[in-house]
């Protein structure tokens, strides 16, 4: 593993451009990659361009786009030159875009032509650098769509040509680049619908990635598949920095990751590594693995013997490291807890899963394990360097918020001295707002959100996350929430619909009818559940969600939309 001289994203891709100058790096699944030397060069030329447009150290500058080989161009020039990333998540609604803009005062932003449309016709006080992240070129700010499509047919200023670029760097001051310095501000949606900024160091990206190296083993010949968006620090630093760090290539979608081209993708690529957000592997489980193991009588009474049931779920995972092209050897599970149904597949079919545990705080990464030492319903033991505690913990279970300490965890919010200062406890331990408890091994068990908590009528605990696996394990169910109304406990559900349509085809029930079933459905649902909890845990009342939940980035139902008081 390279050493680096400082610990910051300008020396990093030096050091890769050095050690791997002629290996792939970024790609479009369908196109050429680029090399890490030419990597570099572009990095380089961008950089180069936003000093020249007045852009210098501290500055911040956004990125809206979806993941492409052109945004890790973007990020890097931003870093490397000293500046300040501020990446957006393409699913922000347009009045979430214009305040983080605003807010952070960026001078530039990288946009793509998708999501354009947000900023248009809109005046910023400190934008004055607007750039095409599509293909470099430079646009006027406060251009309209339309004007836009039409600059684009005439023709605009180009920053950069790939495969056809000139560095002219002579003259060129280098800005020193500090391990400390701020390398991104990312703003969260999280769940509560309060968006902060996260001040994130180069120390606390580039520790972290070298730390999770050395837990997972990633080379140079390692291909990855990105599916999540590089703007959320997950994939940023995980499955982005980390590859860059070990010379190895990343693949971007250029189209929505629809069913059909994400099989096609992973044929194509054969991806050695992967992550994903728990609803992507849940819902290849709930919709082609489990159907197959309950399609006719002789399979579902088979599958009634634990032995055998391990057999055939071994045999379903070989034919599921077909579909992600056979050569995967780490598939990272993150940003929101897996159905411990589905957790129970995937250990009995050996498939290389690992679940991590972290936060856009603490760059992300707190705990996680290689596929190899994992522990059911474990996010494994804390990654080497980080400081775990439970504060106050219960003394009965051992249960307590998770605390947290490292070089991983943030600066602090931007701009929001009293909110950082309310996140750290009076001895320098990070709150991270999560209850959990720690084995005798040192392995982390995350038990869910302190504010989602609910007191039991007699003072228990009851864990809501908990309460909505058993739930989701429901063959007609998909999604859920649960929540206290009326001192009574209540569930969410959003139904599988597919499902429903197939059972119910052939009875031409009228729509007054389906209505009656459904509820049906759903008491008996609520009834075998209440089988399967503590008393003081059982539910009063099964509500029917028909749209699915609005959910972040990484997958997290946005709760405080949908609790009824």
């Amino acid at each position: 593993m390279q050493k680096f001289e400082k610990l910051t994203l300008k020396e990093v891709l030096k050091k890769s451009a050095e050690l791997y100058p002629k290996r792939p790096a970024l790609a479009l699944v369908d196109g050429a990659p680029i090399t890490y030397e030419e990597l570099r060069q572009y990095v380089d030329e961008v950089s180069h361009f936003m000093q020249q447009e007045g852009i210098g150290k501290g500055d911040r500058v956004a990125i809206l786009s979806e993941s492409k080989p052109n945004w890790g161009i973007a990020y890097f020039a931003v870093t490397t030159l000293g500046a300040v990333a501020v990446p957006i998540l393409p699913d922000f609604h347009q009045s979430a875009v214009q305040h983080i803009i605003r807010h952070s005062k960026c001078k530039a932003i990288f946009i793509s032509k998708k999501q354009y449309e947000k900023i248009e016709d809109c005046r910023f006080e400190a934008l004055k650098t607007v750039i095409l992240i599509d293909d470099f070129q430079l646009i006027e700010p406060n251009m309209s769509k339309a004007k836009l499509e039409e600059a684009l047919q005439n023709g605009i200023r180009e920053i950069l040509k790939i495969r056809d670029v000139a560095l002219r760097l002579t003259g060129r001051k280098e800005n020193d680049v500090e391990e400390e310095d701020t390398a991104a501000v990312i703003y969260t949606s999280g769940t509560t619908g309060h968006s902060k900024g996260v001040m994130l160091t180069h120390k606390n990206i580039v520790w972290t990635a070298q730390t999770t190296r050395s837990i997972v083993k990633i080379t140079e010949v390692d291909r990855l598949l990105s599916i999540l968006p590089l703007s959320h620090t997950y994939e940023c630093t995980l499955g982005f920095v980390i590859p860059i760090m070990s010379g190895a290539c990343i693949y971007y979608l250029d189209k929505p990751p629809t069913p059909r081209l994400l099989v096609q993708s992973l044929q194509n690529i054969k991806p050695t590594m992967m992550l994903s957000v728990p609803l992507v592997i849940e819902k290849i489980y709930k919709t082609r693995i489990a159907p197959e193991l309950r399609k006719n009588t002789i399979v579902r009474t088979l599958s009634k013997s634990s032995l055998i049931l391990k057999r055939l779920h071994k045999i379903a995972g070989k034919k599921l490291m077909k579909t992600f092209g056979g050569e995967l050897h780490f598939f990272g599970v993150g940003g929101a807890a897996l159905s411990p149904e589905v957790e129970k597949f995937l250990r009995e079919a050996e498939f290389p899963y690992s679940i991590g545990y972290g936060l856009t705080e603490t760059s992300p990464l707190i705990a996680g394990t290689d596929a190899a030492h994992t522990r059911y319903r474990s996010t494994g033991p804390p990654i080497p360097g980080v400081e775990v505690k439970i504060g106050n913990p219960d003394e009965k279970t051992g249960e307590g918020e998770i605390l947290v300490k490292g070089p991983n965890v943030m600066k602090g919010y931007f701009k929001d001295s009293e909110r950082t200062k309310e996140v750290f406890t009076e001895d320098g331990y990070f709150r991270t707002g999560d209850l959990g408890v720690v084995d005798e091994d040192g392995y982390l068990y995350i038990k869910g959100r302190l504010k989602n908590m609910i007191l039991g009528p007699s003072g228990e605990n009851i864990y809501p996350e908990e309460i909505e696996a058993i739930i989701n394990d429901q063959d007609c169910v998909l999604e859920s929430i649960v929540f206290q109304q009326q001192e009574k406990l209540v569930a969410r559900v959003f139904l599988n619909y597919e499902k429903l349509d197939e059972d119910f085809s052939t009875k031409n029930f009228s729509e007054t009818r389906m209505s009656r079933e459904i509820q049906k459905l759903l008491e008996n649902c609520r009834k075998n559940v209440n089988e399967n909890v503590p008393a003081f845990a059982r539910l009063s009342r099964f509500i029917e969600q028909q749209e699915p939940f609005e959910k972040t980035p990484t997958q997290k139902i946005k709760r405080y939309l949908y609790v009824e008081e």
